[in-house]
């Protein structure tokens, strides 16, 4: 709210605060730089305020991913406890990302009016509110309803993140914020499960969970203090006609449905692997305890690194050449699954999380930079597409586990690769056919 006028001339106002004129100066100074490049203002490394931004954004990564998966780890354990399949239990995640994929559209154009920042807040806090509940769910069913609406309460964070950051940081360092962003993803899915892994081993999977919901409220505190006023955010009100346009315009742009296609693609296979592996790696010939099965998921920390590289990747080979490395890199890592080796085992999940990261990071912000306008629905259709491939993927993978093994997971994950690189091939030739057209019509 504006503050009240007083009725003091503009001549009283400067004198009461000598820093005012000061103040004006700079800001049109300011104005000046703006007008000339309009990214001078934005946060960049070594910047003001970028620092802090990346570490609200890590902390908010950490929470997201550790909230939504937090029972994945403990899919053996809930099976056992409460009498029911893998293909049941998986609901208890894609349950989650199911909830997060309904909500992240409509969440976003709140976004437009309300503001990323005060969304993001509202939506970590809620999230880690339920967090504390969803350990007292006396059934299957409660549960799973319980993790829906922590989904929903999820899904404003990740496409106010993504237009927050498009919004706030230069377009060269595009890249890397979102890539900081998805390495707090990393960290929050790998420190959740290894959390709920070991306190499950002791306490039961209840406390496993309570656990990840303390986790969350810290993160929540700590991105409220650390997030940076957002500086290049104009509100405005986004009706349903307004709404189905954007959502229009973006789902005719055809590089953005590619972008959306790869990003579910790749999405479908992490689900499937994470879903399931904790399934395979209890049963024999391996016989893991609930502990270690957890601990197996430090391998997100190579995600973290594959992330936070993905800008200088992109560098040198262009976001179609990371993409085919991304793609080879999960499909193999599929294959080295199939051994029955735990070693060999952990060498293919080194693979598939570092392609799967890799992918999505790409992915995710070359949406950011292909919107032009309303990126906050940009975004929101490629998290509404990432996250019900991770919905279909946990589900479908466990189907395949219990009609076929894992062979049966790693033929599903294959063929959504398969998908993704399909689709790479044909931007590839596209992006060629056009080069040479654009040779001809300069050569005429």
């Amino acid at each position: 709210m504006p503050p009240a006028d007083t009725g003091a001339s503009v001549t009283d106002r400067a004198a009461a605060s000598p820093q005012s004129s000061t103040d004006s100066t700079d800001s049109a100074t300011d104005s000046a730089a703006a007008a000339v490049d309009p990214e001078s203002g934005k946060l960049h490394p070594g910047g003001p305020g970028y620092r802090r931004m990346s570490f609200a954004l890590f902390a908010a990564g950490v929470a997201t991913f550790a909230l939504l998966y937090s029972t994945q780890a403990l899919l053996p354990a809930i099976s056992g406890d409460l009498g029911v399949t893998p293909d049941q239990a998986s609901w208890t995640v894609s349950a989650a990302t199911f909830g997060l994929a309904l909500g992240v559209i409509p969440l976003s154009a709140a976004s437009e009016r309300f503001g990323r920042r005060t969304l993001m807040t509202a939506s970590l806090s809620l999230a880690a509110l339920l967090a504390m509940l969803v350990p007292f769910a006396p059934s299957l069913g409660w549960l799973i309803a319980l993790r829906a609406v922590q989904g929903v309460a999820l899904a404003g964070l990740p496409a106010s993140a993504m237009a927050f950051l498009a919004e706030e940081v230069r377009t060269k360092a595009l890249v890397a914020a979102i890539g900081l962003f998805v390495a707090g993803n990393s960290i929050g899915g790998m420190s959740g499960r290894i959390v709920t892994g070991w306190v499950a081993q002791v306490w039961g999977w209840r406390a496993g969970l309570a656990a990840v919901g303390v986790m969350a409220v810290v993160c929540a505190v700590a991105f409220r203090l650390l997030v940076p006023k957002a500086r290049h955010f104009t509100p405005r009100s986004v009706g349903p006609r307004v709404l189905a346009r954007s959502l229009g315009g973006h789902l005719g742009n055809p590089l953005l449905r590619r972008l959306y296609g790869i990003g579910a693609l790749f999405m479908t296979v992490f689900g499937a692997v994470y879903t399931v592996i904790g399934y395979r790696l209890v049963a024999a010939p391996f016989d893991l305890p609930q502990g270690i099965v957890g601990s197996i998921f430090i391998i997100y920390l190579v995600g973290t690194v594959s992330s936070a590289a993905a800008g200088r990747l992109v560098g040198r080979m262009g976001r179609r050449g990371a993409l085919y490395l991304a793609v080879g890199a999960t499909s193999t890592g599929l294959l080295l699954t199939l051994a029955q080796s735990v070693v060999a085992v952990l060498v293919g999940l080194v693979l598939i999380t570092a392609g799967f990261f890799a992918g999505h990071a790409v992915a995710s912000s070359s949406v950011s930079r292909t919107a032009k306008t309303a990126r906050a629905q940009a975004s929101a259709l490629y998290q509404c597409a990432y996250y019900i491939g991770s919905s279909l993927g946990g589900a479908l993978g466990a189907l395949a586990f219990r009609a076929a093994g894992w062979e049966g997971t790693v033929l599903l994950g294959l063929a959504a690769m398969v998908g993704a690189a399909a689709i790479t091939l044909y931007a590839t030739r596209k992006a060629v056919v056009e080069r040479r057209l654009l040779h001809l019509e300069k050569a005429a």
